[in-house]
């Protein structure tokens, strides 16, 4: 019996297949899809490629920043000097003009001086007239007022004037004969009332820098700048009260009027109030000689503790 042909396929034989990666060969999990076998083949691959990206882009922006410095130098904040700033300072103050040291002395006790007038009843009795103008200054900001003696001594009306223009009558609450001082109290306020800074004479010397602030025959408030001529002067009163002691010296002018007023520092701190002007004629005009009470003094007539 003839036996059947053998036919053989025209496919090639299969090669024997080689062993997967071992990574591979680890089985995926029951029902995981097909491709999460390939997972821990494929991550490390993109892992390397971001960051060689991030290399990358780090390389390009140095580049880009080096090239930037090189072609503009300029843009690197330079270094400021101390001649820098002298060199600011300098061309500030030639093109601006300061306020004097004095200007800033008056601007700051201006507010606080007061024009001061005494007011006595004619001879018949019928009309009231003003006897005399002088000059106070507010020393605490309830209205309290340090004037001189002479300026109020007989009036039977004593009335103030601020430096906002209020005008009210002052009862006289303190005398001080030995210092010519006087304490007033103001009987209405301005709402913005501001008592000056004081100053005590223990550093005071012989030419430093004062201004006087008052309404000399009756004109003001003025003010006339000058220097401390010198300290622990005595001074006979013209009106009979006594020797007056401790005084201040100052060239300042000052005239009638200017009585009662404060002598003030550079600093705008009262240091005295000028009480009186010596001139050998019966002018009783400034010749260059002035003088005030310590602030000290002034303190103690109001019962304010010393400095």
């Amino acid at each position: 019996m003839p036996r059947p042909a053998l036919y053989s396929s025209s496919r090639p034989p299969r090669r024997p297949a080689e062993p997967a990666a071992e990574v591979a060969s680890t089985p995926a999990p029951p029902g995981a899809p097909p491709t999460a076998a390939l997972t821990a083949t494929t991550l490390p691959t993109a892992a390397h490629r971001r960051l060689r990206a991030l290399w990358a882009a780090v390389v390009v922006l140095t580049a880009l920043l080096l090239a930037s410095l090189w072609l503009h130098p300029g843009a690197v904040p330079r270094r400021i000097t101390q001649g820098d700033i002298d060199a600011a300072v300098l061309r500030t103050l030639e093109n601006t003009t300061l306020p004097s040291p004095a200007a800033g002395a008056v601007e700051a006790v201006a507010p606080s001086v007061v024009r001061v007038a005494g007011y006595a009843r004619s001879k018949n009795g019928k009309a009231e007239i003003e006897r005399g103008v002088g000059t106070g200054v507010v020393i605490v900001d309830s209205g309290i007022i340090l004037t001189n003696l002479h300026v109020v001594q007989g009036a039977s009306r004593v009335t103030v004037t601020f430096h906002d223009g209020l005008e009210t009558t002052a009862s006289v609450t303190g005398v001080q004969p030995e210092n010519d001082l006087a304490v007033l109290q103001a009987h209405k306020l301005p709402d913005d009332l501001a008592a000056a800074p004081l100053r005590s004479t223990q550093n005071l010397r012989a030419g430093d820098q004062v201004v006087a602030i008052g309404f000399p025959f009756g004109i003001g408030p003025s003010a006339s700048a000058g220097v401390v001529s010198g300290l622990e002067r005595e001074f006979d009163s013209p009106e009979g009260n006594g020797p007056l002691t401790h005084l201040i010296q100052f060239d300042a002018a000052a005239n009638p009027g200017n009585s009662g007023g404060p002598l003030v520092t550079m600093d705008g701190e009262v240091v005295g109030i000028v009480t009186a002007i010596l001139n050998p004629t019966k002018a009783r005009t400034f010749i260059g000689i002035g003088f005030a009470v310590p602030i000290e003094n002034a303190a103690a007539a109001i019962g304010m503790p010393p400095f």
